[in-house]
């Protein structure tokens, strides 16, 4: 049976997050091809995608490579996500199912009594899973698959601190429910662009002797 394009793509952008192929590291289509069991032709065209969404690059005389985003860039993906994540909320306000909401105000439920027994190791998932839902009731196709994108790149490049306060941090996450809830897409907006603010100084970029040039001050997550 062919493994899809988009499966082996999957695969290798999970590999260069995890960090198994590092920053320049070379990614033959032969070599790729059997750490999947799959042809060359479904990895060629997961390159192709993977050089469209930054992971990848093409250098002259070696090939594919793992790309190397600089501090400038790194930077960059925090300022997206702080003007994408409101902007998906505030669709969401407008374009929700009640689908979604009962998603939504379940992981809420979740991530408030996770974090007050303590337990850290599961409200990273749900915040994931939380903006992930968010995102797809904004109903835009285009903004899921930039904040997926968006998502996917932070998760390379930074690591992030647990929340000193995740009991404050489920509390945003109620709030925007609320508004979202109430169709309120302003709020939905404001709040959640807030959150992002407040969380900015819990990323710490990965690679060695590089600084974020962004605000490092404590926050959310």
């Amino acid at each position: 049976m062919r493994i899809p394009a988009h499966a082996v793509c999957t695969a290798i952008r999970d590999d260069i997050v995890s960090g198994f192929f590092g920053p320049g590291g070379r990614l033959t289509e032969e070599v790729l091809a059997r750490r999947y069991g799959v042809s060359r032709v479904p990895v060629r065209e997961a390159l192709r995608t993977l050089e469209s969404e930054g992971f990848v690059t093409t250098r002259r005389h070696a090939g594919a490579c793992v790309a190397e985003p600089g501090e400038q860039e790194a930077a960059d993906l925090l300022e997206l996500r702080t003007l994408l994540e409101p902007l998906a909320a505030a669709r969401a306000a407008r374009r929700r199912t009640e689908a979604h909401l009962k998603v939504l105000r379940g992981l809420v439920r979740l991530g408030q009594e996770r974090a007050r027994r303590g337990q850290g190791e599961d409200l990273r998932a749900l915040g994931s899973w939380f903006h992930e839902t968010l995102a797809q009731a904004s109903g835009s196709p285009g903004l899921i698959t930039l904040l997926t994108q968006t998502r996917h790149k932070i998760a390379w490049l930074y690591e992030v601190r647990a929340p000193a306060r995740p009991a404050d941090s489920w509390a945003d996450h109620g709030a925007v429910v609320d508004a979202v809830a109430r169709g309120d897409a302003e709020r939905a907006r404001a709040l959640t662009a807030l959150h992002a603010e407040r969380t900015v100084g819990a990323f710490r970029l990965r690679v060695r002797g590089l600084q974020p040039a962004v605000n490092t001050g404590g926050g959310r997550n």
